[in-house]
């Protein structure tokens, strides 16, 4: 199940539990009890069910019959679902996520790079560079940096001419924005622009070695700003 974005109290309950679930409010097995979880929040039994069962859909919780709704094993949890990846960011789990983003980051998008240089068209490059101008136009700001960096990378996924690779950037993107949240507001970040730019531009040129090469050096850059929020070594 995807991203849910749905507003009001419905919409309101999926996050509050979701997030205290993620960020162990309730721990793996526990019983949730619903009518007193309900009267917490203020909300009737009907808002409750159906706010479990958009979390049972993310694999957070599940029922049975004389046990009733329980928290699943983190194992069953959908850690790809963008929610999850927003309520991790912002809970006692960010830096694993965070690290495990960069993993994830370091597999998948060199190659992407190298491939988009084979494949991109003219509608793609110029959303790479409409892409690089938002990021030079939101200077200081770090949410529209953010913003603008996220649209960078979905760009560039699209311009691989994979539609399996276009569509990561619905578990990478929710990540990328939480982690750009944290280094972009951070004093010591530089500017992300040129390593870009240079992606952009060996992207531009057809030039896959050169494209791969320039993601592996804004990769490395990440890991450095990265290490300004996170700086402990990774387990």
């Amino acid at each position: 199940m995807g991203s849910y974005s749905a507003r009001g109290v419905h919409g309101d309950v999926v996050h509050r539990l979701g997030a205290r679930i993620v960020g162990g409010g309730f721990a793996e097995g526990d019983t949730l009890d619903i009518r007193a979880l309900g009267a917490e929040l203020d909300v009737s039994l009907t808002v409750m069910r159906e706010a479990l069962k958009v979390l049972a859909g993310k694999g957070l919780v599940d029922a049975r019959q004389k046990r009733g709704t329980f928290v699943r094993p983190r194992a069953e949890w959908n850690l790809l679902d963008p929610d999850l990846i927003r309520w991790r960011a912002r809970a006692g789990d960010a830096d694993r996520l965070l690290r495990d983003l960069a993993d994830v980051r370091a597999v998948v998008e060199p190659a992407a790079a190298h491939r988009a240089a084979l494949h991109r068209t003219e509608a793609d490059l110029d959303a790479l560079e409409a892409a690089l101008a938002a990021m030079v136009e939101a200077g200081n700001d770090p949410a529209a940096s953010a913003r603008a960096d996220a649209l960078f990378h979905r760009a560039l996924l699209a311009a691989t001419g994979n539609e399996l690779l276009a569509r990561m950037e619905v578990f990478l993107e929710p990540g990328l924005l939480e982690r750009d949240r944290l280094v972009h507001a951070h004093p010591a970040f530089g500017d992300a622009v040129p390593g870009h730019r240079a992606v952009l531009e060996a992207v531009r040129d057809g030039d896959a070695t050169g494209a791969h090469r320039a993601m592996l050096a804004l990769l490395a850059r990440a890991d450095a700003d990265l290490a300004l929020v996170s700086p402990r070594p990774a387990p």
